[in-house]
This record gives structure tokens, C-alpha cells and sequence, in this order.
């Protein structure tokens, strides 16, 4: 009788165990697609790591030379004692660029961006790059006069920011002041937006120290829109450096997750695997003791 029942219970079983075997299957190969998906993703961003290893220290060069002429030509404002008109119109440069992947170095500029035009709402804004341009858009887009694409790709150059001011010139945009927006390099982990403030001709005309300095009309508008140019590109050169850090660091980021889920996926691959070959044996066994 023992024998009997055993024999009769067993195609009952049977149907349960191929379903379970059926669903595990399906699950394994869901698991083994994901994870093929995460090792690809996981080259890709390690291959990007290397690519902004390499530009980090050629960008670094860059912004110290940059940053060098424009502490000189910017501290002329400061030993005239240069200020603002009261009431006079500003100007307000974004500078960032327009590739992603690179943290949170847009937000950055576009948050300080939007603090200065909330202290100025009359204020006219440049934006340099697309990303800021389109977090931009959503809040200052009145605000925004001119816009500027195609930055970021290399190291910038001072005849793109000459370019840049020619066409910020040649639109008739008038200021007595104006605040560049960029982000201040600090480490190779670290940032934060600041500005760079450039004065208009009538501006540094009517600083108090002004005197001091013997200069024609023709040679004073042509250091004014040289010391503009130059804190662009200063602007400019130094976020390209925070930027490439910022997506170094970025990166470096992304592969370390993909690798963390590489190894969870592969575990779970693993147990799923694992529990089909045991259920199978399992069958084997059953069945065999049947016979």
C-alpha cells in the first residue's frame, strides 16, 4: 500500500515542479540580460573616467595661465576703487558649458544665476552652453538676451571669448556692470559657482583713482573690451577644468555602482541557477526512487 500511494501522489507533483522551473528559467535569463546591460554600461563609463583622466591635467594648465592674466587685469579695477552706478544696468554671463555627465556642475551655475537675477530682476542675461541654458529657461527665460552653443568640447580658447564679447557688443547690449557666473575651481573634487565682476567704461571713468592712470579714449575702450574678453575666457577656462573633474569624479562614481551591481546580479544569477539545478536533481531522484 505504501509503494502504491507514493507511485499515485507523484504526477501531482510533477506539473508544480515544472512550473517553478519554467518561472526560474524566464527570471535567470531577465537576470542574465540585465547583467550583460550593467557590464557594458560599466565599460562605457570607465572608458569615459580615462578620457577625462587624461584632459584634467591639460585643463588644469589652461585655467592657471587664465586665471593668472585675469587676477592682473581685473585688479586695475580694484587699485581705481571701481563700483557700480547706483541704479545702472547689469549684465549677468552664465558660463558653463553644454555636455552632461558631469555631476551637478550646470545646477551649480544656474542656481547662482537665479540668486542674481532674484537680487536684480531687470538684469539681462547671457547664457554659455545649452545645459544652463535650458535649467535657465524654465525660470529667467524673459531675462535672457543671448545665448551661445558648441562649449565644451576642448579646452576654450581666448578667440572664442573675444567672439563671444564681439557678439555681445555687435547686439547693442549696454551695461555699466556685469557679473560672470562660472564655477570656481577648488580641488579635483571640489567647486562652487562665483563671479567675476567687469566695469563699464564710464564705470572705471568715474572710479575715484581714475586719475592715477593716463589713458586716451581709443586705448580705454579697447581695455575695456579686452579686460571683458579676458574674464570670459578666465571664466570659461576655469569651469572646462571644474567640469573634466567633476566628470572624472562622476564617472569614477558610475563604474563603482555597476560594479556593486555586477556582483549582486552575478549572486542572484548564482542562487537562481543554483535553486533550477537542484530542483531538477530533485526530480531525478524522486523519479528514480519511484520506479
Amino acid at each position: 500500500m505504501f509503494p502504491a500511494s507514493r507511485i499515485a501522489a507523484r504526477p501531482a507533483i510533477a506539473p508544480l515542479s515544472n512550473g517553478i522551473q519554467a518561472r526560474n528559467m524566464a527570471t535567470l535569463r531577465e537576470i542574465q540580460q540585465r547583467l550583460r546591460s550593467v557590464q557594458n554600461i560599466e565599460k562605457i563609463t570607465k572608458s569615459m573616467k580615462m578620457i577625462a583622466s587624461t584632459k584634467v591635467a591639460k585643463a588644469q594648465r589652461n585655467m592657471e595661465t587664465a586665471r593668472a592674466f585675469g587676477v592682473a587685469s581685473n585688479s586695475l579695477f580694484q587699485s581705481a576703487e571701481t563700483k557700480a552706478t547706483e541704479g545702472g544696468s547689469e549684465l549677468i554671463v552664465a558660463s558653463s558649458s553644454d555636455r552632461g555627465l558631469c555631476g551637478g556642475i550646470h545646477s551649480s551655475v544656474s542656481k547662482a544665476t537665479r540668486r542674481a537675477v532674484e537680487a536684480n530682476p531687470e538684469g539681462r542675461v547671457v547664457v554659455l552652453g545649452d545645459k544652463p541654458k535650458a535649467q535657465l529657461s524654465r525660470s529667467v527665460r524673459s531675462n535672457i538676451t543671448l545665448s551661445f552653443n558648441q562649449i565644451g568640447k576642448a579646452v576654450p580658447t581666448f578667440t572664442e571669448a573675444s567672439s563671444i564679447v564681439d557678439v555681445i557688443k555687435a547686439d547693442g547690449i549696454e551695461f555699466d556692470s556685469a557679473k560672470i557666473v562660472y564655477n570656481k575651481f577648488l580641488s579635483a573634487i571640489s567647486y562652487e559657482a562665483d563671479s567675476i565682476t567687469v566695469y563699464s567704461q564710464d564705470a572705471f571713468k568715474a572710479s575715484p583713482n581714475f586719475a592715477v592712470y593716463e589713458i586716451e579714449d581709443d586705448v580705454l575702450a579697447n581695455l575695456q573690451e579686452f579686460n571683458f574678453a579676458n574674464s570670459v575666457y578666465w571664466a570659461m577656462v576655469e569651469g572646462h577644468a571644474a567640469e573634466m573633474s567633476a566628470k572624472r569624479a562622476a564617472m569614477e562614481n558610475a563604474t563603482k555602482n555597476a560594479g556593486e551591481m555586477i556582483t549582486k546580479l552575478t549572486m542572484t544569477y548564482n542562487r537562481g541557477r543554483q535553486a533550477v539545478i537542484t530542483n531538477e536533481l530533485i526530480d531525478i531522484i524522486t523519479g528514480a526512487s519511484a520506479l
